[in-house]
């Protein structure tokens, strides 16, 4: 299993130049490969491979006077981002072919010096965390780090992240052979998502929607608002869009730390996590696409699916089509509030007598409806090691009705542990 822990750091003004030249220096190899695989496709040549472009781009490139400043930095900080650019090219051909899920994918596009910016380091550049906690990095120094906790494991790779408003991460990749299981209980719940509230347990526990985004718009339109009246290239711009992208981030950090503590704690408190499997990209495109980006309804399951498998929980999704909302968790009649109209219906009785509160009663219908897919093996559950099962090995099947829909490439996942 292959994990992710990100701390921040602190570097001195030098070693931030050197940050800053090996950025440059990675954003320029990166291009430059962008730029000769285009020509070749426009010229009808075919593709030269990365071995062509590690020659030209790097190995010779050092030694023209245009491109000597590429041994500035460390080589596998530019063999990373000629790897990168293959990933891309490799992603965009297997979207065009079918072969990778999701929506379509457009060609690698040119990195631009402004926003964020990355490099990455593998063992081969032979970084190192010394033993006064600072972490040495080759051609740059060693780097002050504020540690959260401690490495499990020596990391496989660390990638230096400088942000938008100015801030450095360290994100290391480790490797773990061993499990996180958590105690075993006996609870399990069905969670029904919405935007009224943010979730709805079984268990009668109701989540409020925070709404990160609609609490600060107001700030973040009046700085958008001085940032269009700036002038382009000033220095009073850079100043404005730095004041934008701090909004953004404090935003994306109130959510992200919101949904980790609500993740860890459904999963430590249940055994069996169900939940549906909600067709987020379109929920988007209705007239609530801001309030359904707020929610960030994709990334809670998608962590909770993450943490169950590491904690050896059971997770599974319920078909998007199931109908547990008009769904009578009692008598199991199909009487509930149906069509747009019916969605303004927050409580309905059905004809059995029993009286429902919308989100409560589909919570239920999940649970019920997730623990029979369990049983019946059609759902991508997890194992006691935490490892995922899927559909079509001995024992499980997937959902005919889901059949290609969420199909992934068999991977490792790399799963965020730390902010």
């Amino acid at each position: 299993m292959l994990l992710r822990y990100r701390f921040r750091l602190y570097p001195t003004g030098p070693q931030r130049a050197a940050l800053s030249r090996s950025f440059g220096c990675a954003r320029v190899v990166f291009n430059d490969a962008v730029a000769a695989r285009k020509a070749a496709f426009a010229a009808g040549d075919p593709y030269p491979t990365t071995a062509a472009l590690s020659k030209a781009l790097i190995t010779e490139a050092k030694r023209t006077p245009e491109r000597a400043w590429l041994a500035e930095v460390s080589a596998v900080v530019l063999q990373q981002a000629l790897s990168d650019c293959d990933r891309a090219w490799r992603n965009f051909f297997d979207s065009l072919k079918g072969r990778r899920a999701g929506a379509r994918m457009g060609p690698p596009r040119f990195k631009k010096r402004m926003g964020a910016q990355a490099i990455r380091l593998t063992r081969n550049a032979r970084f190192r965390v010394l033993e006064n906690g600072r972490l040495r990095l080759p051609k740059i120094g060693d780097v002050e780090v504020a540690w959260s906790r401690q490495l499990p494991v020596e990391p496989t790779s660390v990638t230096i992240l400088k942000t938008a408003t100015g801030k450095y991460y360290a994100s290391f990749v480790v490797s773990l052979n061993h499990d996180e299981a958590l105690p075993p209980v006996e609870t399990e719940v069905g969670i029904d998502l919405g935007l009224k509230d943010f979730a709805v347990l079984s268990n009668g526990r109701v989540i409020e929607n925070p709404k990160f985004f609609r609490k600060l718009e107001r700030k973040l339109k009046k700085a958008q608002r001085v940032l269009s009246r700036k002038v382009k290239g000033s220095a009073n711009r850079a100043k404005a869009r730095l004041a934008v992208a701090r909004v953004h981030e404090k935003i994306r950090h109130q959510r992200d730390d919101w949904i980790n503590k609500q993740v860890a704690e459904v999963v430590a408190e249940n055994q069996g996590v169900y939940v549906e499997d909600l067709s987020v990209r379109g929920l988007a495109r209705g007239p609530g696409a801001k309030s359904i980006h707020d929610a960030a309804l994709g990334l809670f399951t998608t962590r909770l699916g993450s943490k169950a498998a590491r904690a050896g929980r059971t997770f599974a999704k319920v078909d998007r089509f199931f109908q547990s909302t008009q769904l009578c968790s009692v008598c199991g009649v199909l009487a509930g509030p149906k069509g747009m109209e019916g969605l303004k219906v927050r409580e309905w009785e059905c004809g059995c007598g029993a009286v429902h509160d919308r989100d409560r009663n589909a919570a239920a219908n999940i649970l019920r409806e997730g623990q029979r897919l369990v049983a019946a093996g059609q759902a991508e559950t997890v194992n006691a090691s935490g490892g995922q099962v899927r559909p079509g090995t001995p024992g499980t099947a997937r959902n005919p009705r889901d059949a290609g829909q969420n199909e992934e490439p068999t991977r490792t996942r790399l799963v965020p542990t730390s902010r």
